[in-house]
């Protein structure tokens, strides 16, 4: 069986910078799982992984607008910290910490980049966007997917 639309799609993967550093990897938990042709996945990623097998081992590096996207640098904003939430509870917020704040799209997670007593300034740019980045995939199993995985486009 091939990789197609209303696949589920379980894969492993390691994500590498430029440099060829691993950001993270997949292969100390459960494979990642995804419907194939539901933009449930990255664009690059999917469109990597259309036609492959179970058991196919491959590499392949992505520019940015097949990823996260450039860094645009209208996405600077100042927010009250009253309105920067953290996973630690840590209220002293510094450079370079990331957060996550509620916009008019869900949830967003955000860079620190200047923190004053009652206004921070972030970056709403996800943290890899602008970045060619390499994956190193794995497909562990495929399987049609259900009626009702596909009514529901996940």
């Amino acid at each position: 069986m091939k990789i197609a639309n209303k696949t589920v799609v379980q894969f492993h993967y390691t994500l590498k910078d430029e440099a060829g550093n691993e950001i993270e990897s997949s292969y100390a938990s459960d494979p990642l799982a995804y419907l194939h042709g539901y933009k449930n996945m990255l664009v690059g990623v999917e469109n990597a992984l259309t036609d492959k097998e179970a058991g196919d081992k491959f590499s392949v590096t992505l520019q940015p607008e097949d990823t996260y996207g450039e860094r645009k640098e209208d996405m600077i904003q100042r927010v009250p910290s009253k309105h920067l939430q953290d996973a630690n509870g840590t209220t002293k917020w510094k450079a370079g910490m990331t957060g996550v704040v509620e916009t008019e799209q869900g949830q967003r997670q955000v860079t620190v980049i200047k923190a004053g007593k009652f206004m921070v300034t972030v970056d709403i740019n996800p943290p890899l966007a602008g970045k060619v980045l390499t994956f190193d995939l794995e497909v562990a199993e495929l399987r049609q997917a259900t009626d009702e995985e596909v009514e529901h486009g996940h």
